[in-house]
């Protein structure tokens, strides 16, 4: 990417982007690779999802990145009948939070997975995909 180019490649992410440029621009390039990534402060080890580019608790921009790996615990689910302004065409859907200990996601459901198989405690795993129009985003799915 040239010097004076814009680096909007967060306006790939997710079913509607209400921002192209952030200063986590590489989390977007991290899901091209098929990685889904968070933050994690070099100074106090706090880690971050969604990344962040400095840390809330020391104030460090001292970060470095890290992959969202293994296995989540299903903490809380709820499916979605009414959406905003971008999401209506998706519905109904169902959002979580996953713990996967240090840090939670939270996301959706792959629309793969029956409401009625979703239990608190089960184990999921966040993996990279696309929307139906093509954008990059990630979900969860049973294992």
């Amino acid at each position: 990417m040239a010097k004076n180019e814009l680096d909007a490649r967060f306006a790939q992410f997710g079913t509607v982007s209400f921002a192209a440029v952030t200063q986590v621009n590489d989390f977007v390039g991290y899901l091209e690779e098929g990685k889904l990534m968070g933050t994690q402060c070099k100074t106090c080890a706090k880690s971050y999802f969604p990344p962040r580019a400095q840390c809330c608790d020391c104030l460090t921009a001292d970060m470095e990145w890290f992959e969202v790996a293994g296995n989540g615990e299903l903490v809380s689910y709820s499916t979605l009948q009414y959406a905003p302004t971008g999401f209506t065409d998706d519905l109904p859907y169902t959002i979580a939070l996953v713990d996967y200990g240090k840090y939670k996601v939270f996301g959706r459901i792959d629309s793969s997975v029956p409401d009625s198989e979703l239990r608190v405690g089960m184990k999921l795993q966040a993996q990279t995909g696309k929307t139906g129009n093509g954008r990059l985003t990630y979900m969860f799915k049973k294992i």
